[in-house]
């Protein structure tokens, strides 16, 4: 009698505590290499961990910025990509056609080893983790592509359907926006705006399983008709899940995210901490309950900083001053960790110069806000705290370019940074004896607010100087 074929298990498998190890260890071992510029070996690297475990977003993440920064963001990746890179093309397109997900992952790394922006290649990978029940991985490669060409119709359809199926709904009505805009025949788009907008009313108000408002008050009496599971809250359903799967990490992943839409914190990072045991130590989920444990502090900061507001007692102030510490000291160590784990992270640079800054170590920060300056969107807040740091340690003619850079680089419509760029910009050039530069600022802030800190005075001050000078007023 012939043995009985294997059957293979439908959607994504937990992966084994030592395997995980193994990933993570070749995942330090590429981030070091990134953080060094050896850009091959991180890539060799880091390709590894995502074919491992594709679902794991932070080995995509980094995968796809390293690349990026090997190719200096050019949106093209390097030279001939498309003629060199044929063969692994050839091998994606024929896995794709086989449904062998696991290969699709693996050929279309290849592919985008030569360029990282391969708009179709990405959306391959995207569909592959689809079909692999990894969502996080999926709107990654989403993500990669629109920032190729956020424009592109095929890019944002997908995209669409991908953060409409995770209940994304504001994100997907913008990109179904975008197919509307680039084919504005196209009614596919339409009818899915409104619909999403149905969607999200309905996902909002708690309203999923009923088909009526009568369902909705029945869904929450207790019937004794109903089998004891079915009236089992979402907790104790994922609790008794675990009880049967432990390895599974996603189910304690949504249990926490319970917790956390709840603000149970301590049960949230309870759950994270089992959590970390059962996956072997697995890093996405130690960032997972590093961003808990953060988001714990800064509600208890929150409330520490309302009751010394209201009570002015000594103790609430001591208290709310003792939090604020304790909050930036552990910031401090998660974005240091996460700066070394992910060298091209601009993101993480800035917050942790942030947290250097208002440490008092201002030496240290500068480095890192030096390199924060290649992110575009937050250039001026950049050059804020680097004119900030400057004075600090006495380097004026440094505070005040990076000052007026801040100053003319932060957009109005981040109207309070632009203010205090503007103010900081002033009142250094008063310092300077710059009194023409002092008197700009001063008057351009004046401008947008004329009750601003002791605008009004220090203006009046730079036009008596300057008319004791014999200056023009």
């Amino acid at each position: 009698m012939a043995a009985k074929e294997a059957i293979e298990p439908e959607g994504r498998q937990p992966i084994p505590p030592a395997t995980r190890r193994r990933l993570q260890q070749m995942f330090e071992h590429g981030s070091k290499s990134a953080a060094k510029s050896q850009f091959d070996y991180a890539t060799e690297m880091f390709s590894k961990c995502v074919v491992g475990d594709p679902a794991n977003l932070i080995y995509v993440q980094n995968f796809l910025g390293n690349l990026q920064k090997k190719y200096n963001n050019n949106k093209k990746g390097g030279k001939f990509a498309g003629l060199k890179g044929a063969g692994a093309k050839g091998t994606l397109k024929k896995a794709s056609v086989q449904k062998d997900w696991k290969a699709v992952i693996k050929a279309g790394l290849d592919v985008l080893q030569r360029n990282p922006w391969d708009v179709p290649t990405l959306l391959v990978l995207a569909n592959a983790c689809q079909e692999l029940e990894c969502d996080e991985s999926e709107l990654a490669y989403l993500k990669a592509a629109l920032d190729a060409n956020v424009k592109d119709a095929t890019v944002n359809r997908q995209a669409a359907l991908a953060l409409a199926r995770k209940g994304q709904f504001d994100q997907a009505i913008v990109c179904w926006a975008r197919v509307a805009q680039a084919k504005p025949d196209d009614h596919e788009a339409k009818q899915a705006m409104a619909n999403l907008t149905v969607e999200k009313t309905i996902s909002t108000g708690g309203y999923e399983s009923a088909d009526s408002t009568k369902d909705v008050r029945a869904d929450a009496e207790d019937d004794e008709d109903v089998p004891a599971a079915a009236r089992l809250t979402p907790e104790k359903r994922l609790e008794k899940e675990i009880a049967k799967c432990p390895e599974d990490v996603s189910l304690y992943v949504r249990l926490a995210d319970l917790h956390l839409s709840n603000e149970r914190f301590k049960e949230a990072e309870a759950v994270m901490n089992r959590a970390l045991e059962a996956s072997g130590g697995d890093l996405n989920i130690r960032e997972r309950l590093e961003d808990i444990q953060l988001r714990s502090q800064r509600e208890q900061l929150a409330i520490a900083e309302k009751r010394a507001r209201a009570e002015k007692t000594p103790e609430a102030i001591e208290l709310h001053k003792k939090m604020k510490a304790s909050l930036n000291h552990t910031e401090l160590n998660v974005y240091q960790s996460r700066c070394e784990r992910y060298p091209t992270h601009l993101g993480y640079k800035y917050e942790y110069g942030l947290r250097l800054q208002r440490a008092g170590k201002f030496k240290e920060a500068i480095p890192f806000f030096q390199a924060a300056l290649a992110d575009t969107g937050r250039k001026g807040a950049v050059m804020l705290s680097l004119g900030e740091c400057f004075q600090q340690i006495k380097q004026y003619k440094l505070a005040m370019t990076n000052y007026e850079g801040a100053a003319h680089g932060i957009p109005d419509r981040e109207l309070d940074q632009k203010k205090l760029a503007l103010y900081r910009s002033g009142v250094l050039a008063m310092g300077l004896k710059d009194f023409e530069k002092a008197e700009k600022y001063l008057t351009d802030l004046a401008g947008i607010d004329f009750a601003y800190k002791d605008v009004s005075d220090r203006l009046d001050k730079i036009s008596k100087i300057r008319s004791q000078d014999g200056s023009e007023a």
